[in-house]
């Protein structure tokens, strides 16, 4: 082993000659420097002769004998010989030159590279510090990082914090003379009595049953015309309540659209959604609408996309082959739109055949179930209605049903009435469907008009636009007991009929509208007036499917 001399110390002690004297008059002339910067992984200085591998950068190499023998015996650099530093004259020197070699090549810390800091190599003790600072919606988020960031943002003491936040734990002290309650601080025994994750649940839990609990006090004051709860915007608002499109095409990959405008009325809701990224239409094969609802509704702030959400699906439609298996009920010069039941209305730009937006109504009937108590892949199944007897009536079903009927066109309102004590003869049942007159030729004084353009809204990123006579038709027909019975909400559209008006007050061309469905038919007969250039509803019947009427009444006509 060499001696390593320090800077200022005694000289050393004698000692016998070394084994390797090439060694030192390798270090004493100047490819001895060489060989120093070759062992530190740097290349000489200019001018100086390169040693074997010089060139190459890396890890400082081992000082052996074999190295420096083999450093020693290289061919000297071009230049005359520096005799001045000759060890034959000056052996001391070179012990110092060597020890000092030695010291460098030892002593000097190598250069590692510095480690990839990232957050996942924190200590865990660290990261629950930074955990105890997130709410209860990011919590979440981060337990779906990894399992390591899942079991740290379970932690008990953690979720106590938000619960006891959120939900002030109480106890009942009962006395003699009165009840005393107190808050009571929940210590170390609470923690450890518990399985990770339990107050996470405990808060999850109670949160949910919370805006239940506001969701059914807004819901449960029903308006008497429409047989419909009164609050069922402010209901929706509370619950964090959104819809979302998810299209499908026929390699199996999604595309969700989220981005939407809202439009509510007295008795239904029009949700648009426009978008420049729509995929090609040729390659989808469904469309499915979704009810979505944040788990942790968040009334002070917008609710986050980002967060855990549930999934209700409403709806599922398919796009192959639309033009040709949808109904065309409109077009304007810029779009033409076609629709699909219940409720979807596609719009598609003439040139390109793409999609431009995709529009829905949905009908406030049981909109609440429907958009959060499915499932991702299984719609809510309505519970079934139980029917109440009566063999005291023999026309029992067949009257006092009321009618709410809106008519608007996404922004605009046309028409908004409500009719009464509608009934149906045993005689004017056919063809398996009750006649419900509403509105009727014969009766002048129950014409209705139409108050504006009659018109259907849209809008994109870039274009607005108006397609005329198309609107959007919601219908709430109520039993004699006020319960909704048939509801239903769907874009259509006037269709211009061949026969003349034969009413006398009434003279210019007549539209038709039509709707159908399983359980029954609209049909509907508009009169354009030119002179005041606007639309009168003089022919208004439904047309009720018996089997409809002997599932609710448990009758048999």
């Amino acid at each position: 082993m060499w001696e390593v001399v320090a800077p200022g110390a005694l000289p050393p002690a004698p000692r016998r000659r070394s084994r390797w004297p090439m060694v030192e008059v390798a270090m004493a002339t100047r490819r001895g420097r060489a060989l120093r910067q070759h062992g530190r992984g740097a290349t000489p200085a200019a001018g100086g002769a390169a040693l074997p591998g010089a060139a190459e950068v890396g890890r400082p190499r081992p000082f052996t004998p074999a190295a420096v023998a083999a450093a020693a015996a290289a061919p000297r650099a071009a230049g005359p010989r520096n005799r001045s530093r000759s060890f034959a004259a000056r052996p001391g020197e070179c012990s110092e030159t060597v020890n000092s070699g030695i010291k460098s090549l030892y002593l000097t810390p190598s250069i590692k590279p510095k480690p990839n800091l990232c957050i996942e190599s924190m200590p865990s003790e660290m990261l629950m510090k930074i955990f105890s600072y997130l709410d209860a919606v990011s919590l979440l988020c981060v337990g779906c990082v990894n399992k390591h960031f899942y079991h740290l943002a379970n932690d008990n003491g953690i979720w106590l914090k938000i619960y006891s936040s959120c939900f002030q734990p109480k106890r009942t002290i009962w006395k003699m003379e009165s009840e005393q309650t107190e808050t009571v601080s929940l210590g170390c025994a609470t923690l450890h009595d518990r399985k990770p994750g339990y107050w996470k649940k405990e808060y999850i839990f109670k949160q949910i049953a919370a805006v239940k609990t506001r969701v059914m006090r807004l819901v449960k004051p029903v308006d008497p015309y429409t047989g419909l709860p009164c609050k069922n915007k402010e209901a929706m608002k509370v619950s964090g309540l959104s819809w979302i499109i998810v299209l499908k095409d026929k390699n199996g990959k999604e595309h969700v659209m989220e981005k939407a405008n809202l439009s509510f009325k007295d008795t239904s809701v029009t949700i648009l959604w426009y978008s420049t990224n729509w995929p090609c239409l040729d390659i989808l094969s469904t469309l499915k609408l979704f009810g979505v609802m944040p788990l942790l509704p968040d009334q002070s702030r917008a609710p986050n996309k980002n967060g855990p959400r549930r999934r209700s699906l409403i709806a599922e439609y398919h796009l192959a082959n639309l033009t040709e298996s949808s109904v065309a009920v409109g077009a304007d010069k810029l779009v033409q739109l076609f629709s699909l039941n219940p409720g979807l209305l596609v719009g598609l730009w003439k040139e390109k055949n793409e999609i431009a937006f995709v529009m829905v109504s949905l009908h406030y009937h049981q909109l609440l179930e429907r958009s959060t108590l499915g499932s991702a892949t299984v719609q809510y199944a309505l519970p079934p209605h139980e029917p109440v007897l009566d063999d005291v009536d023999p026309e029992y079903g067949l009257h006092d049903y009321n009618l709410h009927l809106d008519i608007h066109g996404g922004s605009c309102t046309y028409l908004c009435g409500t009719f009464k004590s509608l009934f149906c003869r045993k005689g004017d049942i056919e063809n398996g469907y009750l006649r419900l007159t509403v509105v009727s030729l014969k009766d002048n004084t129950k014409h209705l008009p139409l108050i504006g353009t009659v018109g259907l809204s849209w809008e994109t990123d870039v274009f607005k636009g108006n397609v005329k006579d198309c609107y959007v038709m919601d219908v709430t027909l109520l039993d004699e007991t006020g319960k909704p019975f048939w509801c239903f909400s769907a874009p259509v559209y006037m269709e211009l009929s061949s026969k003349a008006s034969s009413l006398y007050d009434y003279m210019g061309h007549i539209y038709t509208t039509n709707y159908a469905d399983s359980e029954g038919k609209v049909c509907v007969e508009f009169v354009w007036l030119e002179e005041t250039e606007e639309y009168f509803i003089v022919n208004l019947v439904l047309y009720i499917s018996t089997k409809k009427v002997n599932n609710w009444y448990g009758t048999n006509y």
